[in-house]
């Protein structure tokens, strides 16, 4: 069999809007299944701010291939041993947290992409072809171009930077992390905050010149995330299951506790 296909980047690619559920307490594979029935195009499978190790991280995306929903995790930092072992193990793509310019986002590519166009160690049978043998120069291009490298706009330094970064080859998509972004201008749940709104200008103008994929994450309230994707945002993150799952049990808890028996 061929590659599995990034359907989340054919999303990106036809400029369709394009959203990923985050996953910071599910622990078992079912989750991907969940999502997709749901009406999810990617799962943000997230070992930055939460425990998920990394076998567990693997194991969703694994069981998330067959399924055309796309497996991204964001790795907790920039080391190549977070980097490959996740993308060689079946991940479709990195997201990379506080990319502040554009020689560390060309250090990434770098680490993330097989020769000729990066530096990534070169294995045997993969998840992402089914564990069928593949003439590895066909199978290291496939991957390559399969491939989603996300880097995390997070503070003004970055977004200052944004053209450059965008410029930069293998990177594919601009995600800001507008929490962070607010937190590191002191506007901490100010989303629509004069600066954040002009840092989603840059980098959706960045985005645009350079053939990229400009991101929402973070935002919490449901009418800014609107207002940032009328503005050109396509890869967004809906939200993540803590939180979807804690509103839905407390407006449950909250019904339930205002009945009054007969």
């Amino acid at each position: 069999m061929p590659i599995y296909k990034n359907y989340a980047k054919e999303r990106l690619k036809r400029g369709e809007v394009t959203i990923g559920l985050g996953l910071r307490q599910a622990r078992t594979v079912d989750i991907a299944q969940i999502a997709k029935t749901c009406g999810y195009d990617w799962l943000f499978i997230d070992m930055e701010h939460s425990s998920l190790n990394l076998d567990t991280a693997i194991q969703i995306a694994v069981a998330a291939l067959p399924l055309a929903i796309t497996p991204i995790v964001r790795v907790p930092g920039h080391e190549v041993f977070h980097l490959n072992r996740t993308l060689d193990s079946g991940a479709m793509g990195v997201v990379i947290p506080h990319v502040n310019t554009a020689e560390e986002a060309a250090h990434l590519v770098k680490r993330c992409k097989f020769p000729p166009v990066g530096e990534r160690g070169v294995f045997g049978a993969a998840p992402h072809t089914g564990f069928e043998k593949m003439d590895l120069k066909v199978a290291r291009k496939a991957m390559n171009d399969e491939q989603l490298i996300i880097v995390q706009i997070e503070e003004p330094l970055a977004a200052d930077n944004a053209e450059a970064i965008a410029a930069v080859p293998g990177v594919d998509a601009l995600l800001i992390g507008t929490n962070d972004f607010c937190a590191s201008i002191g506007a901490d749940g100010k989303f629509d905050h004069p600066k954040v709104r002009d840092a989603y200008e840059k980098v959706i103008a960045a985005c645009r010149k350079h053939g990229k994929f400009p991101g929402t994450a973070g935002v919490t309230v449901p009418e800014i995330t609107d207002q940032y994707i009328r503005m050109g945002a396509i890869l967004v993150l809906a939200g993540n299951d803590i939180n979807f799952m804690m509103a839905s049990m407390t407006a449950r808890a909250n019904a339930l506790h205002a009945l009054k028996p007969a």
